[in-house]
């Protein structure tokens, strides 16, 4: 995601030693994304939260990976936190300052659903 910081009357540029506070949130339906969400930090970040949260029903489960230019795949530094709210089992994971290029990768399985091998287009 680029921002542009503009409308009708002018851009509003973000100057070097300035800072603002970006918060968005989506939401995305299982036939149109997989059981993965990825950030890559291309922009010197302070803080960056990723929140989940699905049906209790589907008994989610959540994990996740980080990554770099110069590194595999390890697990994340913390473990997500988890908790029920109003129906829904809300994942919650951040981290400080992560390092430029850094990718952090959050899977999920729903254990209350059978799950489609790719591979062999059948269920387990």
């Amino acid at each position: 995601m680029w921002l542009l910081f503009d409308n009708d009357q002018g851009r509003f540029p973000l100057y070097p030693g300035d800072s603002v506070w970006i918060e968005y949130a989506y939401t995305v339906s299982d036939t149109t994304w997989g059981r993965w969400f990825q950030r890559a930090v291309r922009l010197p970040t302070e803080h960056l939260e990723v929140v989940l949260a699905f049906p209790v029903a589907l008994d989610p489960v959540v994990w996740g990976t980080e990554t770099s230019m110069t590194a595999e795949a390890s697990p994340l530094p913390s473990a997500p936190g988890r908790r029920e709210e109003d129906g829904m089992r809300v994942f919650t994971w951040s981290t400080g300052r992560p390092a430029l290029h850094a990718r952090y990768r959050l899977e999920w399985r729903f254990r209350a659903r059978p799950e489609q091998d790719v591979k062999q287009g059948e269920f387990k």
